[in-house]
């Protein structure tokens, strides 16, 4: 036997004891980088395919710490934005089920009727994250975790390409009522750059004397007798977020949106 088969027996056994039976999360992992929006994907060691990070969750756990464990095992980081958008349910949602063929392939006995080898639902999270914090690691079942930048992903495996429009789609949605950012940039940035950001994730540009008058309307960005080195143009004020006044707009909203 093989020492991947061993892995799968004995993640078999590990199911088999701690996993909830047809549950399991995927996640959305955004970064930001180089005014560029970009998504954690993994590369399946069977097939080749790619796809969104994900696990199955356990006896002991709840939806969220099952997401942060599967993201923390990913990305190396502990402190990370998430948020539940959807839960995805189609009959035909597992054909094609890479853990069965992974299983089939290593010659790791699983029964027709056991758990892993059918359908199972998925809830759905999307993280924000800065980049260039994270210390992509595969799993088990993966060959190779990086980014990709959005424009740039093809068809995924499974339904995780409808998993990532459902989340970018919510993300625009949520970007109308709760400031993002925080998670996204490095500790002081400017104003354009903070434009750039919203301007990516949302597709479209945005006029710059209105975006600026909004953002510094919402109470949440604090100006720094400070300004960006080693720009072509007249060097622009950095900024930092105001901590309490950034979460207390997640919990109560924006006044105004984009």
């Amino acid at each position: 036997m093989t020492t991947f088969a061993n892995t799968l027996r004995q993640f078999f056994d590990h199911a088999a004891q701690n996993l909830l039976p047809h549950l399991s999360v995927d996640c959305v992992v955004f970064g930001f980088h180089r005014n560029r929006l970009r998504v954690l994907l993994l590369k399946n060691r069977h097939n080749g395919q790619w796809g969104l990070p994900g696990g199955f969750v356990g006896k002991s756990e709840s939806l969220e710490n099952a997401a942060g464990r599967v993201l923390g095992e990913r990305t190396g980081l502990n402190d990370i934005f998430l948020q539940q958008f959807h839960i995805f349910s189609e009959p035909n949602r597992s054909d094609g089920n890479s853990v069965t063929e992974l299983f089939r392939r290593e010659n790791v006995p699983l029964e027709s009727d056991h758990w892993l080898s059918q359908r199972f639902l998925t809830v759905g999270f999307y993280a924000l994250v800065d980049a260039a914090r994270v210390n992509p690691q595969p799993d088990a079942f993966s060959e190779e975790c990086t980014w990709w930048n959005l424009a740039e992903i093809g068809p995924l495996m499974l339904d995780h390409s409808q998993i990532l429009d459902k989340a970018l789609a919510t993300l625009r949605l949520h970007l109308s009522y709760e400031p993002i950012g925080y998670n996204l940039l490095p500790e002081k940035f400017t104003m354009p750059e903070l434009q750039t950001l919203y301007e990516t994730i949302l597709g479209r540009k945005l006029d710059r004397r209105n975006f600026q008058r909004k953002l510094l309307g919402y109470g949440i960005l604090e100006r720094l007798d400070e300004r960006r080195c080693g720009v072509a143009h007249k060097a622009p004020f950095l900024y930092r977020f105001d901590q309490e006044q950034y979460h207390k707009a997640l919990q109560d909203g924006l006044r105004e949106a984009f």
